[in-house]
């Protein structure tokens, strides 16, 4: 009986909300830390990518009259490796802090936005579409100010 009653007792203190909170957060920083390693993966892939790219049409593709589609492919290799690091650091800003920092996710929306406007096809682009990648702008603009003024200094 008293084995039963102590087993009882271990089931509820393992089912309480502290013992429950504690699983929780090293579930949260188990998948954080895998994700920051599959990030890890990707940002080698794309530089690996943006590497063999520029090598094969710098040096193995003809130059004339199209060095500058080639460089908005750069352009755009680029940012997606500056977008892939700024993802890896919201994730160990995350594992350091436990929270997610406001601050590093507009930045990161900022520079996809960016690479957007950079790749840009202006002529296969409506008007439509411009006015909204600017109000994306605008309202990213607005919120990372909003954020700046408002929140601590020493985050980082």
């Amino acid at each position: 009986m008293r084995r039963l009653t102590r087993l009882s007792q271990n089931i509820r203190s393992g089912l309480g909300d502290s013992s429950f909170l504690k699983f929780t957060s090293h579930i949260e920083r188990w998948v954080s830390k895998v994700l920051a390693l599959a990030m890890l993966v990707v940002i080698f892939a794309s530089v690996s990518e943006l590497l063999i790219f520029m090598v094969k049409e710098l040096f193995y593709s003809p130059p004339i009259g199209q060095f500058g589609r080639t460089l908005f492919s750069i352009f755009g290799l680029f940012l997606n490796v500056l977008i892939a690091l700024e993802i890896l650091e919201n994730i160990t800003a995350y594992l350091k802090h436990h929270v997610v920092q406001a601050e590093l996710v507009i930045v990161t929306s900022l520079i996809a936005v960016a690479r957007k406007i950079i790749i840009l096809d202006l002529e296969k682009t409506a008007g439509l579409d411009l006015i909204a990648l600017a109000c994306a702008i605008l309202a990213l603009s607005i919120s990372y100010w909003i954020v700046r003024k408002v929140a601590p200094k020493n985050i980082h």
